[in-house]
C-alpha cells in the first residue's frame, strides 16, 4: 500500500481520495442502499487514476467496472449503456490492456508509449462509431431502451473513447469525458425518478473530472517520452 501510495503524485492522491470522498459521501447522504452501486463507482475511480498514469492495471480495473455497470444499467432498462459495456467497451479493454502490455514505455511496463494518431485512424474510427450508432440505434429502439436519443449518443462516444484508448492515444480522456456528459444526462434522468441512482450520477461527474486530468496526464507523458526518445 505504501509503495502504491508512492507511485502516485501527490495532485493524483488528492483526486482519487477527493473521489473517494465525494462518492461515498454522496451515497450515504441520500440513503443509498444499493452498494453495488457503490462499489462499481469506487472500482471506476480507481481505474481512472491508473489509466492517467497509463498503467494497464486501469485496464484491469476497466473490465470489472463494465461487469458491475453493465448489471446496474440493466435494472434501469438502460440496455444501450448494458450492451455497450459488456459488449463493447469490456472487450475493447482487453485488446487494450493486452496492446498496452505488448507497449511499454522503455521497457517499463507500468507505464504505456503513447502514439500520435494518424488522419487514417481517426477516418476509420469516426466511420466505425457511425456503423455502431446506425445498427444499436435500432436494436436498442427494439428493446424499449429508456431515453434512447441519450443512450444512443453514448454509444458513439463510448465506442471511440474505447477505439483512441486502444490506439494508446491521449484523446482518449476527451472522448470519455465527452461520454461522461452523455451519463451525466441519462443518470440525472434516472435519478429524478429513483433516488438511489444519484450516486451513479455523481460518479460520472467524478469520472468527467478525471478525464480531464487523464488527457493533461497523457498529454505531459507524451511530451516527456518523445523529448527522451529524441535524446
Amino acid at each position: 500500500m505504501r509503495r502504491c501510495l508512492h507511485y502516485f503524485t501527490k495532485t493524483e492522491r488528492l483526486l482519487w481520495g477527493g473521489s473517494v470522498f465525494i462518492i461515498c459521501a454522496s451515497f450515504f447522504l441520500f440513503g443509498g442502499t444499493d452498494y453495488l452501486s457503490l462499489t462499481a463507482s469506487l472500482v471506476g475511480a480507481t481505474a481512472l487514476i491508473f489509466c492517467a498514469r497509463g498503467n494497464p492495471v486501469g485496464q484491469v480495473l476497466v473490465i470489472i467496472f463494465s461487469l458491475l455497470y453493465g448489471y446496474i444499467s440493466y435494472t434501469f432498462t438502460y440496455y444501450g449503456e448494458m450492451l455497450t459495456y459488456l459488449g463493447m467497451t469490456m472487450p475493447l479493454a482487453t485488446v487494450a490492456l493486452i496492446s498496452w502490455l505488448r507497449h511499454p514505455f522503455a521497457g517499463n511496463h507500468a507505464e504505456v508509449e503513447i502514439s500520435r494518431l494518424t488522419a487514417k485512424q481517426v477516418l476509420v474510427g469516426a466511420a466505425a462509431s457511425l456503423g455502431v450508432t446506425y445498427v444499436f440505434y435500432f436494436l436498442l429502439r427494439d428493446l424499449g431502451t429508456a431515453n434512447l436519443i441519450p443512450s444512443t449518443v453514448s454509444i458513439t462516444t463510448s465506442f471511440f473513447a474505447a477505439y483512441l484508448t486502444l490506439l494508446r492515444s491521449p484523446w482518449y480522456a476527451v472522448a470519455y469525458a465527452t461520454n461522461d456528459v452523455v451519463l451525466i444526462v441519462l443518470w440525472t434522468l434516472a435519478a429524478m425518478s429513483d433516488w438511489s441512482y444519484l450516486p451513479v450520477l455523481v460518479c460520472f461527474v467524478i469520472f468527467f473530472v478525471n478525464d480531464i486530468y487523464g488527457f493533461w496526464s497523457w498529454r505531459a507523458m507524451q511530451r516527456r517520452q518523445e523529448s527522451g526518445a529524441l535524446h
